[in-house]
C-alpha cells in the first residue's frame, strides 16, 4: 500500500501542503553523469520532479567518469567537489553516481523511485526555518530572506538549462540518445548571512535562463531555505 501511495504521489496525484509547496520547496540534488550506464532512470526521475512546484531539481553534472571515453559537456569539477564537500559532511567514504541528496540532509540512490519518493515526502514535512522569496528587476534578481533562528549561512545562486538533448557515441552509455532535465551550468557563493535581521540582496541575473537561490548552512550543511524563478 505504501509503494502504491508513493506511486501516486510521483505521478501528480497527491499534492504537498501548501504551505510546503508555495514556501519550503525541497531542494533534490541529483549528481549524474552522460558516462554512467547507472544514471539514465535517475535522469528520468529528475525530469517528472522538476515539473513540480514544490520541489527545485537540480542535475549536477561530475567530471569522474569522463575516463571511460565520453567527455560529459555539463561537467563542472566544481560540482565534483561539491559533491565530495557532501561526502564529507556525511561522513562517506566515497562519492557514486546516480545521487540525490535532499535539503543538504540526506542522500540515496537516485534510480530508485520508491525510496526517493519516500524521502521526498519525508523533507515535505519538515518546516524550513528560511523564506526566501526572490524577484527579477531587469538583469538582476532582487533576494530577500528571513529566518526563525540564527545561523552561519551561505546564499547561493545557481543558474540553470531547463532540458538538453545528448547523442552519447562513446562510453557506458554509447548510442544512445538521453534527455537531462535542469542542467546546472553555474552554483556561486554571494553572500553570508546569521539569520539575525532580514536578508536584501541584489545580484546580476543576466539573461532568461532559471534563477534559484539556496541558503545553506556553512560546511555542506541543511539547505534551510530555497527559491526559483523559472
Amino acid at each position: 500500500m505504501r509503494q502504491i501511495i508513493a506511486l501516486l504521489a510521483f505521478l501528480g496525484f497527491f499534492q504537498a501542503t501548501a504551505a510546503t509547496a508555495q514556501n519550503s520547496p525541497v531542494v533534490v540534488e541529483l549528481y549524474t553523469s552522460q558516462g554512467c550506464s547507472s544514471c539514465p532512470p535517475a535522469d528520468a526521475i529528475l525530469h517528472d520532479l522538476a515539473k513540480r512546484d514544490d520541489v527545485i531539481a537540480l542535475a549536477l553534472h561530475v567530471d569522474y567518469w569522463d575516463y571511460l571515453g565520453w567527455k560529459d559537456e555539463f561537467a563542472d569539477p566544481r560540482f565534483t567537489n561539491r559533491q565530495h564537500g557532501y561526502a564529507q559532511a556525511f561522513h562517506a567514504r566515497n562519492v557514486y553516481t546516480p545521487q540525490m541528496i535532499f535539503n543538504g540532509k540526506e542522500h540515496v540512490v537516485g534510480s530508485r523511485t520508491m525510496q526517493v519518493m519516500d524521502t521526498l515526502m519525508a523533507h515535505q514535512q519538515q518546516a524550513q526555518p528560511v523564506q526566501v522569496s526572490l524577484r527579477r528587476n531587469g538583469d538582476r534578481v532582487i533576494i530577500n530572506a528571513q529566518s526563525s533562528q540564527r545561523g552561519d549561512y551561505v546564499v547561493q545562486m545557481a543558474r540553470y538549462t531547463p532540458q538538453e538533448t545528448v547523442d552519447v557515441r562513446r562510453g557506458e552509455n554509447a548510442g544512445r540518445t538521453l534527455s537531462y532535465a535542469n542542467i546546472v551550468t553555474s552554483l556561486e557563493a554571494i553572500s553570508r548571512w546569521d539569520g539575525r535581521a532580514p536578508l536584501a540582496l541584489d545580484a546580476p541575473a543576466p539573461g532568461g535562463a532559471p534563477v534559484v537561490v539556496i541558503v545553506q548552512q556553512t560546511g555542506f550543511g541543511p539547505i534551510v531555505g530555497a527559491a526559483q524563478l523559472r
